[in-house]
């Protein structure tokens, strides 16, 4: 059986400023989120990991080496948050106010949209994730892997994994620094076993 616990990073500026999508832009970590990924180190500390991933912007990497410093972190460029466009630096009512049109798009069909008209679809993402997961279940084809990414990253993974509409990811919730774990079985195949988990006693 293999455990695949999901983290998102810790809080950056862009989130505690009304929740401004990232995407692919390349911001740090603030002190709240620096501190979270220590929380995070805390939450994980009697799970043996047989890896670590994590996507190449800094606030998931320097997430990953704060709460796993004894392992080696694999980045993986396909881990990456979701090009979100246009809609990238702004708040969604921002965004929303200036394009209506494309936030409903986006909303009813994310995988036939690109995310802020110039941005990235569902169906693009899944594709590089597919390709993680592949490559992940042949390494590891059982025990427990940490994967470090970003919130729409986890969210479309779980919802793709778990055969949810993709257009239905905003429905799971992936908070700052806590844990998910999909389980994979191979007679039940993938199951949502965790979601945002913030204490040692879940495991």
């Amino acid at each position: 059986m293999l455990n695949i616990y999901l983290a998102r990073h810790g809080e950056t500026p862009f989130n505690a400023d009304g929740n401004r999508y990232c995407g692919k832009t390349d911001v740090k970590l603030n002190e709240k989120g620096i501190s979270q990924a220590e929380n995070l180190r805390n939450l994980i500390r009697n799970i043996r990991f047989e890896a670590v991933y994590c996507s190449p912007l800094k606030r998931a990497y320097k997430t990953a080496v704060t709460a796993a410093p004894d392992q080696q972190i694999l980045v993986d460029e396909r881990l990456t948050e979701l090009d979100f466009g246009r809609w990238e630096g702004k708040t969604r009512s921002e965004f929303i106010a200036e394009a209506p049109d494309l936030w409903h798009n986006w909303n009813t069909a994310p995988e036939n949209h690109p995310a802020g008209g110039t941005g990235e679809t569902a169906s693009g993402l899944i594709q590089r994730l597919s390709s993680f997961m592949e490559e992940l279940h042949t390494h590891h084809p059982e025990g427990n892997v940490l994967v470090v990414a970003h919130n729409a990253v986890n969210r479309f993974l779980i919802a793709h994994l778990i055969g949810l509409p993709l257009k239905n990811y905003r429905k799971i919730r992936q908070e700052n620094s806590v844990l998910s774990c999909i389980t994979y079985d191979i007679n039940e195949g993938y199951i949502l076993s965790k979601l945002n988990c913030k204490g040692v006693t879940n495991y």
